[in-house]
């Protein structure tokens, strides 16, 4: 598949919304938190896995639409 100019920015993005779990993962981990702190980073968590699910359901909308508009679904005859 060949990569596009914006493809890289939106590695870029996921990355970044990975690297954060992670690290607020290893945060909770730690235990050193307050349970209102600890509920606040769990909340922050959900949010940002659903920002990293939307950005793959994207990914995925627009490898199936093939070469073309990305984020377009491709039509079947």
């Amino acid at each position: 598949m060949a990569r596009t100019m914006a493809e890289p920015d939106r590695l870029d993005a996921l990355d970044a919304l990975v690297e954060r779990l992670e690290r607020t993962a290893a945060e909770l981990r730690a235990g050193e938190l307050s349970t209102e702190r600890a509920a606040s980073l769990v909340d922050d968590c959900a949010r940002v896995a659903a920002e990293a699910g939307a950005e793959l359901d994207r990914r995925v909308r627009a490898d199936d639409a093939g070469p073309g508009v990305a984020g377009q679904l491709a039509l079947e005859s």
